[in-house]
């Protein structure tokens, strides 16, 4: 199970979601006291409505509420898709603060979700753990007709996204053993909710 947050509820959610719904907004250091229970966390929206910029304003309101100076964040992302619609950042932030050096940009070809699954299995080798994970456009990595081919099955994409999201899984299970780890996770859909969402809600 995750957490889920779709756009267009998010400003409803803000009366009753509690503290996560702090995280994708712009706060002062120190506003802001983590009290969160499920360390996994699905944002949907349909496209251009903003994902992207509430997840990087995330990665920087994580990054900057951390005591550790030394503590990082990882933004996995497509270099493409983020040049071409570059996050917008909140009012207040300075684009050349130090916060910015806590981010860890990781890049990954448009359709290589066996780059994620890379980082994922081998997550528990690193000597420290970043206290949050961000995945932009996670669904996109998963291109069907690849993903078809790999395993044989018309339903390959479902069964790659499944193996996947179980290394994530275990890999922030395992993270928050030793201290907080976030995982933040957005896709893309066009009617109510995620074309995949029965995959991500097991």
């Amino acid at each position: 199970m995750m957490n889920l947050f779709r756009i267009n509820q998010i400003k409803a959610s803000l009366s009753y979601g509690g503290i996560m719904l702090e995280r994708f907004f712009f706060t002062k250091q120190g506003d802001f006291h983590p009290q969160e229970s499920d360390p996994i966390t699905l944002l949907s929206g349909p496209p251009s409505s903003g994902k992207t910029s509430l997840l990087f304003q995330f990665a920087v309101n994580s990054a900057s509420q951390c005591s550790n100076v030394n503590s990082k964040v990882v933004f996995i992302c497509s270099r493409r898709r983020l040049e071409t619609k570059p996050p917008y950042l909140a009012q207040g932030i300075d684009p050349g603060c130090d916060i910015f050096k806590r981010i860890k940009m990781k890049y990954i070809n448009d359709d290589d979700d066996e780059g994620i699954k890379k980082y994922f299995a081998a997550f528990h080798l690193k000597d420290t753990f970043p206290v949050a994970v961000v995945v932009d456009d996670f669904g996109d990595f998963f291109y069907e007709r690849s993903c078809q081919e790999r395993y044989g099955n018309p339903r390959g994409r479902d069964l790659a996204m499944v193996r996947t999201l179980a290394l994530c899984h275990n890999a922030i299970i395992f993270a928050n053993k030793t201290g907080p780890c976030r995982l933040l996770l957005s896709d893309t859909h066009n009617g109510d909710s995620p074309r995949s969402l029965f995959i991500y809600k097991r």
